[in-house]
C-alpha cells in the first residue's frame, strides 16, 4: 500500500488539533482541501479515521493506531534527512578555531592533517591567540571554539578538559644539574632560566611557585615564541620553562627535558566554548578527532606518521 506523505502530514495536523479548520490554517490551505485529503487517505486505507460531528472531531480507534505510526514515521524521516544534511555540511563545510600557540605549533598540525585526510573538502581558519585574546574572540563569536588552558574566573565560558599538561624544564648540556628524571623548583631557581612573556597564566603559575618555595627565579631572557625559547636553550643561554606539549618530537641532543617538582607545575588544556552556542557538524567531527589524538606526542619523523596510524580508525567513523 502506497500512502502519500503529504496525506499523512495533513492527517497529523488534523489529529493533533482535533480540528479541520485549525489544520487548514496551519497548512495554508482551504478547509475543503484538507477534508478532501483526509477522505482520500481514508479511501486508500479503507477505514474511517475520524468521528465527525458539527461540534467536534475525534479519532477513531484506527485513527489512533495511524497517529502513533505516523508520528514515529515522521520522526524517523526527520532524523534521516538531518543525517543527510549533516553529511553534506561536513564534506563541504568550514572550520574556524582559535588555538594557543604552544598547541598550534606542536599537536595541531598532525590532527588537522588527519582531519583533512578524512574530509578533504573542508577548509579551516586557525587563529593563534593568547588566552585573553581567545576568550574575547569567543565572546564575539568569531570562531567555533577555542583550544587552550583553563582560565580562572571565566565563568561565562565552558571548559571541556582535554588533558593535563605538565610544565617542564628544558636544560642545555652546558648547565650541570646531574643526571636525574626531574628538577626541583628550588634548584631551577639557581640556574639562568628562559620564560615566555605575554602568558599571564604561566606568569601567575610561576609567581605562586616562587612564593610557595620561598625562592626567586633567575630569569635571563623573556621571549614571545616557543621556538625561540627552545633555540636559546639549545644555545646554552639557560633552562627553558615551557609546557610539555610544546616539546619537539625529536629533541635536540644538546637538551634534556625533565618535569619540575616541589612544587610540580601543570595546566589543564580544554576545548573552550560559549554555553548554549550550538556546535555545527564540521566542528563536532573535528572535536571528536581532537579528543582522540591530542594526547599523542608528534612523531620524530613528522605528522604523517600520526595520520597513517589513525586513518583507518577515523575512516570507520565518517558519515557518507
Amino acid at each position: 500500500m502506497n500512502v502519500n506523505l503529504k496525506l499523512l502530514h495533513t492527517f497529523l495536523l488534523v489529529a493533533e488539533h482535533n480540528s479541520f479548520r485549525r489544520a487548514a490554517e496551519e497548512s495554508h490551505r482551504s478547509q475543503s482541501a484538507v477534508s478532501m485529503q483526509i477522505r482520500q487517505l481514508e479511501l486508500q486505507l479503507e477505514v474511517s479515521l475520524f468521528h465527525r460531528t458539527t461540534r467536534r472531531v475525534q479519532l477513531t480507534s484506527a485513527g489512533e493506531v495511524l497517529l502513533d505510526c505516523a508520528r514515529k514515521a515522521m520522526l524517523e524521516m526527520q532524523v534521516g534527512l538531518r543525517q543527510i544534511k549533516e553529511a553534506v555540511d561536513i564534506h563541504r563545510g568550514r572550520l574556524s578555531l582559535a588555538c594557543a600557540p604552544t598547541i598550534a605549533a606542536t599537536r595541531l598540525p598532525a590532527i588537522l592533517a588527519a582531519f583533512q585526510k578524512a574530509y578533504p573538502s573542508v577548509t579551516a581558519q586557525v587563529r593563534e591567540l593568547t588566552a585573553a585574546e581567545m576568550l574575547e574572540c569567543l565572546r564575539r563569536q568569531e570562531v567555533d571554539f577555542g583550544i587552550g588552558p583553563r582560565v580562572a574566573g571565566a565563568a561565562e565560558f565552558h571548559f571541556r578538559p582535554l588533558l593535563v599538561d605538565e610544565i617542564y624544564a628544558l636544560i642545555p648540556g652546558t648547565i650541570e644539574v646531574g643526571q636525574r628524571d626531574a628538577i626541583s623548583f628550588s634548584e631551577l631557581c639557581r640556574i639562568p632560566t628562559l620564560v615566555m612573556a605575554g602568558s599571564p597564566a604561566m606568569q601567575v603559575m610561576l609567581e605562586e611557585a616562587q612564593k610557595s618555595a620561598g625562592v626567586a627565579l633567575s630569569v635571563k631572557y623573556e621571549v614571545r615564541q616557543i621556538q625561540t625559547q627552545i633555540a636559546m636553550a639549545a644555545a646554552g643561554l639557560g633552562a627553558a620553562i615551557l609546557p610539555r606539549i610544546a616539546l619537539p618530537g625529536a629533541l635536540d641532543p644538546r637538551l634534556r627535558a625533565v618535569p619540575i617538582i616541589n612544587p610540580s607545575l601543570s595546566r589543564e588544556l580544554c576545548v573552550i566554548t560559549i554555553p548554549g552556542q550550538s556546535v555545527h557538524p564540521v566542528a563536532s567531527r573535528f572535536l571528536e578527532l581532537l579528543h582522540r589524538l591530542i594526547a599523542e606526542p608528534p612523531a620524530a619523523d613528522g605528522p604523517g606518521t600520526l595520520v597513517r596510524r589513525r586513518h583507518l580508525a577515523l575512516a570507520s567513523s565518517q558519515v557518507g
